[in-house]
């Protein structure tokens, strides 16, 4: 997107903020809360057996988080939203790292054991 809607967008808040309406961060912020705790109770309401394929779906989009982050990083944009892009890569790469490993962990335990040789 073009830095220049943004300015336009934040310009606009700022305007909006004066008329009594509320800025876009305060709405992007209340809509960060609240996706946090219906994530939270959806969550947390997932049995046990269900666990795996739910992390797989997390893996999915922690890699389009990183493809938005390499975008930020990459891209012509603020040096706040470069280390925010940064920031995101790093906590991306370690969630799907991680999960791959736990997913090959818990699928190991279904497959065969070899026997040792003796």
């Amino acid at each position: 997107m073009n830095m220049n809607l943004w300015i336009a967008a934040l310009e606009t808040s700022e305007a909006s903020a004066s008329s009594g309406t509320l800025p876009f961060y305060l709405i992007g912020l209340w809509i960060l809360i609240l996706a946090s705790f219906t994530g939270l109770e959806i969550i947390s309401k997932v049995p046990p057996t269900l666990h795996t394929p739910l992390m797989s779906g997390a893996n999915a989009i922690s890699g389009i988080t990183l493809v938005g982050a390499l975008y930020c990083v990459f891209s012509d944009v603020s040096s706040i939203a470069q280390v925010l892009g940064f920031l995101a890569i790093v906590l991306a790469t370690v969630n799907v790292v991680g999960g791959f490993m736990v997913t090959d962990r818990m699928l190991a335990m279904f497959g065969s054991k070899k026997k040792g040789v003796k």
